[in-house]
């Protein structure tokens, strides 16, 4: 049974979404938001009367808000969302993040989007899910040339939000909020260690049971592709007729 990298990452997502009540997926997050519909998906089915409230901003029908980015923040202020996710173009050891561009501010070489919200929710959601599947030295760095979000300061700041972990195309590193510091947890399969040390800019540790990331079973890649693939589909039509052509 054939496991695509987009069908271990969403299913490795539904898994670390599995306890949470409130999930919201930023725009541009294809694989993000189907990993949610997995969760939800679940929590329906063992639980039928519960229903995880799931926002994915910039989708019609699969955004649970009214406002979208305004109620986002009133409601991870208020803590009422669970768990969201962040990229960035640069991610370095200590769990900051660059949204901004490469260089010296404001003199970039290269101009990303921006910052938006990113700092303001990194404080507040408690399961916050960084996601890159470029795992390569341009992106996982010694140090951000800017930071957009903060990683876990000892600075005094109240703060209940924060990495939880980094989910790469290549493994899954968990979060040390206290050591501020990553661990490698589990390696997807086809990778090695010496392939994330290689393309890791900042030191990590190792987990000393590290393993390969569980792969789904043909009963969650048949959820996968069937009804997860057609609700994503609604936000993201291109994704699904690149990674799921049968069930566009």
């Amino acid at each position: 049974m054939t496991v695509s990298r987009q069908e271990l990452l969403i299913f490795t997502i539904a898994r670390l979404l599995k306890e949470c009540r409130s999930v919201a997926v930023g725009a541009s997050s294809p694989i993000p938001g189907a990993g949610a519909l997995l969760a939800r998906h679940w929590a329906e089915r063992e639980t039928p009367s519960r229903r995880l409230f799931l926002t994915i901003l910039g989708s019609g029908r699969l955004n649970a808000m009214t406002s979208g980015g305004v109620e986002l923040f009133d409601m991870a202020a208020q803590g009422r969302i669970d768990a969201f996710f962040l990229g960035g173009g640069q991610i370095d050891g200590q769990g900051n993040i660059n949204l901004v561009g490469t260089g010296t501010y404001p003199r970039t070489d290269v101009r990303w989007p921006g910052s938006f919200g990113s700092a303001y929710l990194y404080y507040l959601v408690p399961k916050m899910i960084l996601f890159r599947e470029e795992h390569t030295r341009r992106v996982m760095v010694p140090k951000v040339d800017f930071i957009s979000a903060p990683g876990p300061r000892n600075d005094g700041v109240y703060r209940p939000g924060g990495p939880i972990g980094l989910l790469t195309n290549l493994c899954w590193f968990s979060f040390d909020r206290i050591r501020q510091r990553f661990r490698l947890e589990t390696i997807h399969l086809g990778h090695s260690l010496e392939e994330v040390r290689d393309n890791t800019g900042f030191e990590f540790d190792v987990a000393p049971d590290i393993a390969t990331t569980s792969l789904p079973d043909a009963s969650t890649l048949a959820d996968i592709r069937g009804p997860i693939a057609r609700q994503i589909a609604e936000a993201y039509p291109r994704f699904v007729k690149q990674v799921f052509p049968d069930a566009a």
